[in-house]
């Protein structure tokens, strides 16, 4: 990442902290920037959420370990991270109209998790989230191991999880990235 671009994410994640302080009670910018420091590879996993309309944020900290755990936090699953199946395998089995690619592999390859089930019920305290979207969230591997993987979405004032074979993918469904720093 080039100077300006890091600095232009550095601004743009302090923005965003400031902006939201529900969501990280009690933690200070400057602690987040010291952490942010220690761990290039973080500044590059971030650079990669805002790219693709994830707008991460800080929510909080790992209750064991003490990490600062960022999310996206867009309103709806980032735009450039839908129409995903749910992994490799799910995608090599799709014989026709395949999709760009999965959701697990994309994490992977931007160096982030995909939120659990608890994580994203956890998120959809601070805030309404996909309310007109879904997102993909990690599998159990007994219901991945049966063709299957769950995905959640906000309606009706509700989280609401579900499941789909794992080679599905629409246009509204995507996967929220959750990184540990």
């Amino acid at each position: 990442m080039k100077p300006t671009e890091r600095e232009q994410l550095l601004q743009t994640l302090k923005t965003r902290f400031e902006k939201h302080p529900k969501r990280h009670k009690g933690m200070a910018w400057d602690e987040v920037l010291a952490r942010l420091g220690s761990n290039p590879g973080a500044l590059s996993s971030l650079h990669r959420m805002e790219a693709s309309g994830g707008e991460p944020d800080v929510i909080g900290r790992d209750k064991a370990s003490g990490v600062i755990l960022f999310c996206d936090c867009a309103a709806e699953t980032p735009t450039g991270r839908r129409s995903l199946c749910f992994d490799r395998e799910a995608l090599d089995a799709r014989k026709e109209n395949k999709p760009q690619g999965s959701a697990m592999e994309m994490a992977a390859e931007m160096g982030v998790e995909m939120l659990d089930e608890a994580m994203y019920r956890r998120l959809q305290e601070l805030g309404e989230f996909d309310l007109k979207t879904s997102s993909w969230i990690a599998t159990p591997k007994a219901v991945r191991a049966l063709g299957g993987a769950l995905f959640c979405d906000r309606r009706y004032g509700q989280v609401f999880s579900y499941h789909n074979g794992v080679q599905s993918y629409y246009a509204s469904r995507g996967f929220r990235g959750l990184l540990r720093v």
